[in-house]
């Protein structure tokens, strides 16, 4: 059985540390991630005269780690922040700064956009999987959470901690399951809102675009947040789009936001490149019977209507979302989502779109 991150921040939790506290009390861990398991995460000293004396605590941290049942290997890190690396001040958001021509990121191949007409399609699932996907399929894959007001792809990727800035300017962004992940969700707290006008989101997104550091990738996928407002048009008209991918499940009120979507993307000349129908079924575990909850084929026959490949119809799947709440999407296992997944990611590397 897979060990869980609450267990090991519950080992952990047992460290004493000879000041008071623990590593868990005293937020020293950083960077945590279980995969296949492999155990890694960091210790993070007060400062490099306190790590000095932590390496006795470092090994006992990883000792007491490897005793979890279901750990194969673990690896931790000691380092240190003193207030000299803390100076740097990043400013998320904020007025957009002119620009002469769209942007792409140098390094990015092609930008592809994952939207939606409507909130509740899964739309951040199928662009949290389908990245992961890519990334397995051998391709070099960023994720760019660019729903301002509602990220959920640290939560989705199994990230947390805030990206660094060396430098006040640039962003390093981080990694899971082979992506490379920025997000609002990692620059404000979790249950903190964001209340920003439109110009401040567009702020923010060139930021995310320009600022972070991308390095080299295949493919850039975009989670837009659903419907029709200022960060799809931002996106459309100041970034070097390849093209978008729209997200229904085959529901009659779905599709109708899905059509607006659609038409948005049309009238800002940025290409769809193909539909994806999810929720399309549910497949009873009990009796294996199928049934159609939302509709049967509404988002195959619009793919239909307007010339458009249906690149690939997801089922409701109770794996699918326990997944994505523990922080591993289910296109980083095994199993018939993962092929399903798969499969999308194949047939947009074959046909040149990733």
């Amino acid at each position: 059985m897979a060990v869980s991150k609450e267990e090991i921040r519950a080992a952990l939790a047992r460290l004493e540390l000879p000041d008071g506290g623990t590593l868990v009390s005293r937020d020293m861990i950083r960077a945590l991630s279980v995969e296949a398991g492999a155990v890694r995460f960091v210790i993070e000293a007060p400062s490099p005269q306190i790590a000095q004396h932590m390496e006795p605590l470092r090994r006992a941290a990883e000792e007491v780690v490897r005793r979890l049942e279901g750990v194969s290997e673990v690896s931790v890190v000691l380092t240190a922040h003193g207030p000299a690396a803390k100076a740097p001040s990043l400013k998320v958001g904020g007025h957009p700064k002119p620009q002469a021509a769209p942007m792409k990121p140098s390094g990015v191949q092609r930008i592809l956009a994952v939207g939606s007409g409507k909130g509740g399609v899964g739309k951040s699932t199928v662009s949290a999987n389908l990245a992961v996907a890519l990334a397995r399929q051998g391709r070099r894959v960023g994720l760019l959470d660019a729903d301002i007001y509602g990220p959920s792809q640290p939560r989705m990727m199994g990230v947390s901690g805030r990206p660094s800035s060396p430098d006040g300017t640039s962003i390093e962004p981080l990694k899971a399951h082979g992506v490379t992940l920025m997000s609002i969700g990692l620059m404000v707290e979790e249950r903190k809102a964001v209340v920003w006008r439109g110009p401040m989101l567009m702020g923010a997104l060139q930021q995310m675009l320009g600022q972070v550091n991308w390095g080299t990738l295949d493919v850039l996928i975009v989670d837009l947040p659903p419907g029709t407002g200022d960060v799809q048009l931002t996106l459309c008209t100041k970034a070097e789009l390849t093209g978008a991918i729209v997200v229904s499940t085959p529901q009659d009120v779905a599709l109708i936001d899905a059509r607006k979507a659609l038409d948005m993307f049309q009238t800002l000349k940025t290409p769809v490149l193909g539909l994806i129908e999810n929720m399309s079924f549910f497949t009873c575990p009990d009796c294996g019977s199928t049934h159609h909850i939302f509709g049967h084929g509404g988002v195959a026959q619009e793919a239909r209507d307007l010339g458009l490949p249906l690149l690939g119809s997801l089922p409701i799947d109770l794996e699918t979302r326990l997944a994505g709440d523990s922080g591993r999407p289910v296109a980083a296992g095994e199993g018939a989502m993962a092929e399903a997944y798969a499969r999308i990611a194949r047939g947009l590397i074959e046909g040149g779109m990733a």
